[in-house]
């Protein structure tokens, strides 16, 4: 993280490092030799560990490459080159595009590296391209789309943390196919899935039961409908679907289980070691390798090593040793979402929940068995509640209804699961045990689908920043310190904590007492906002229903601790702070007298002469929003550029604030 907020260049991180290094094995030899311990050996581990980290970044930063191809692209004037690429990775379509993580090959027959956001347009064919398909095309690199309106979800920053800095927009008609035969790991786990799912469709499982296999069992989330999605989200039930350690944990008892009859070979132990582990790895690959089935996997191999040589393992080094071996391959994960909450729940499972499990501990072990889950649930939901609030907004209130209900059925589900693919892989799979494991799929879809309609129990929209983040970290980790020791010394921690969070709140409110007037960007539509303090006015000339569920209105509610929100027609004059902004829509009525606008918005593209209206009423500031046609923004631009005018096109510029 030091590394990737600061730009610090590779050969001062490799001065520091050797010098880290060399203070680290100093420091070692003396204390060493010292019987009284000093803080100095673990100052040097800590500065040679985040010198390490700092270099492993930049070493894994692609854009640091000699032969990236962003220096071969123009960031301006940028002209359609000639593109050799690899498929790497399918992503979730959206409605008009085919999209794919492609990696080049070359550009213009020059060699380069580097991956970027391919979308193809989809037509009547709509042709599904293959992982280590490589495909020729003549285009033109695009800069990714930056968010147009305040808080919207910034998609460029997310993909270049991925080390993706372009994208392509093309025709299916202007690919050319060079080679389709898969070539890699990733590519042949690719054509697995996709026989799985051939001979799955086979036994006529319905497109949600399919789509959930899909997710639970191979890790690919791409087929599940928007609704299915969100009403496991909103039933607090999407981790069942993401393939982490509660699976791979369920799979490696499964395996040692299943193969237990080898110990009694010959070096028996170790072979069923190494056969789990290849099993593990392969089923990580086939589920894509994301962060938190990698993490899991890692985590689990040393657990299984652990299990062989009969050594009691320690979770936090576990956990600790899957975390550096991940981030000295994969430094960018410290930014994935799913890692770092993966992460926070295991954390939080192992250290919160033998304590809320000593609060009551039942006689009968069936109400013994669902009060630990619910104790695993609530803890895990502890330490990733403020992590998900801040990136999500929401929390489901009965997260602990579909928990209960699924998660002790989860490990007949999937080793049904395992059993069904492999019998479907060689056509023997009994039409009763398809439609057996179909059912219990529908049952699941249900118990979730029941759980998100129970509205009144979710809480949406909730305003969370990070300094709230960090402070209820803070405190959560405190009062879990003082619970196990009570002393006065912790006590006092959890107050300074109580204080600190109560302090947050104060800072936000006070930076939260201002006023804003916005206009928004909205395609064939006009919308501004006046914000005071906690309340927020809308004006548009869409109707109300519309407004209520914008998501542009909701992410700036949430983004700025809107508390009260309230909907006017659009007016023709508005004054914010001594400043008038004239509105002139498609009557072409600006003929005023009285006075001088200061902002002039351009909306419904009014048909008036540009050059006669700035004459006339002499506007410091020109705005046209996303209600007009391009031609029209087109020609209004040139005329003020023409006139040295300040302009802003909020299609291109987003959203323009006045504070």
């Amino acid at each position: 993280m030091l590394s990737y907020y600061s730009s610090i260049s590779r050969n001062t991180l490799f001065i520091c490092i050797c010098s880290a290094l060399a203070l680290f094995v100093c420091s070692f030899i003396i204390a060493n030799r010292q019987l009284k311990k000093s803080i100095w050996f673990g100052l040097a581990a800590y500065v040679f560990m985040m010198s390490l980290g700092a270099l492993t970044l930049q070493l894994h930063h692609e854009k640091n490459h000699k032969n990236h191809y962003t220096k071969l692209v123009a960031s301006e004037n940028n002209q359609p080159k000639t593109i050799i690429f690899k498929i790497r990775e399918q992503l979730k379509p959206s409605l008009y595009y085919n999209k794919y993580i492609a990696e080049l090959i070359s550009i213009d027959n020059k060699s380069v590296t580097g991956t970027t956001l391919l979308n193809i347009t989809k037509d009547s064919i709509n042709k599904v391209l293959t992982i280590d398909d490589v495909l020729l095309t003549y285009a033109e690199f695009k800069p990714l789309p930056l968010p147009l309106n305040p808080n919207q979800f910034n998609y460029k920053a997310y993909l270049e943390k991925q080390d993706i800095h372009h994208q392509l927009v093309i025709e299916p008609a202007s690919l050319l196919t060079i080679n389709s035969e898969p070539h890699t790991i990733i590519g042949y786990a690719s054509i697995l899935r996709n026989t799985i799912n051939k001979q799955l469709i086979t036994y006529n499982f319905k497109a949600d039961e399919l789509a959930i296999i899909n997710a639970l069992l191979l890790g690919q989330r791409q087929d599940m409908s928007k609704d299915l999605y969100e009403h496991y989200v909103d039933a607090g039930a999407i981790h069942i679907l993401a393939v982490s350690g509660l699976h791979v944990g369920i799979i490696l008892l499964l395996l040692n289980q299943t193969l237990r009859p080898i110990e009694r070979y010959k070096r028996g132990k170790f072979i069923k070691v190494v056969i789990i582990l290849m099993l593990l790895w392969s089923f990580a690959v086939i589920a894509g390798l994301s962060a938190s089935v990698t993490r899991a996997v890692t985590m689990f191999s040393i657990v299984a090593i652990a299990m062989h040589w009969k050594r009691t393992t320690n979770i936090y080094n576990t956990l600790a040793i899957s975390v550096l071996m991940l981030l000295i391959c994969k430094p960018m994960f410290v930014f994935d979402v799913g890692f770092q909450m993966s992460y926070l729940a295991v954390l939080a499972i192992v250290s919160i929940q033998p304590l809320l499990a000593k609060l009551w501990q039942p006689r009968w072990k069936v109400i013994n068995y669902f009060w630990q889950i619910l104790t695993v649930t609530l803890a895990a939901q502890c330490g990733v509640v403020p992590i998900s609030l801040y990136y999500f907004h929401q929390f489901p209130g009965l997260f602990f209804i579909s928990n209960l209900a699924i998660i002790p059925f989860l490990g007949i589900l999937l080793g049904l699961g395992i059993l069904v693919i492999v019998l479907a892989l060689l056509n023997s799979l009994p039409e009763l045990l398809a439609t057996l494991f179909g059912t219990m799929i529908a049952w699941m879809n249900w118990i979730v689908n029941w759980v998100a309609k129970q509205d009144v129990f979710l809480l949406k929209n909730i305003s969370f920043e990070l300094p709230q983040v960090l402070v209820s970290y803070l405190l959560l980790i405190t009062t879990v310190l003082a619970i196990r020791k009570r002393t006065a010394k912790r006590m006092s921690w959890v107050l300074i904590s109580l204080i600190m969070a109560q302090a947050t709140g104060l800072i936000l409110n006070h930076k939260n007492a201002n006023q804003a007037f916005t206009i928004f960007h909205k395609s064939r539509s006009s919308i501004l906002g006046h914000k005071v303090d906690s309340e927020l006015t809308i004006y548009h000339n869409v109707d109300t229903s519309t407004i209520s569920n914008s998501q542009i209105i909701t992410n700036y509610s949430v983004g700025n601790h809107i508390s009260k929100l309230n909907q006017e027609v659009l007016h023709s004059v508005f004054i914010f702070q001594n400043k008038t902004i004239l509105v002139i829509d498609s009557l072409g009525v600006y003929n005023i007298k009285s006075f001088k606008p200061d902002y002039v918005l351009l909306r419904n593209s009014p048909r008036i002469n540009l050059e006669r209206m700035i004459d006339s009423i002499q506007p410091k500031f020109i705005i046209a929003d996303g209600s007009n046609y391009k031609s029209y923004i087109k020609r209004w631009e040139l005329t003020c550029v023409k006139r040295q005018l300040p302009f802003h096109q909020t299609g291109k510029k987003g959203a323009f604030i006045i504070k």
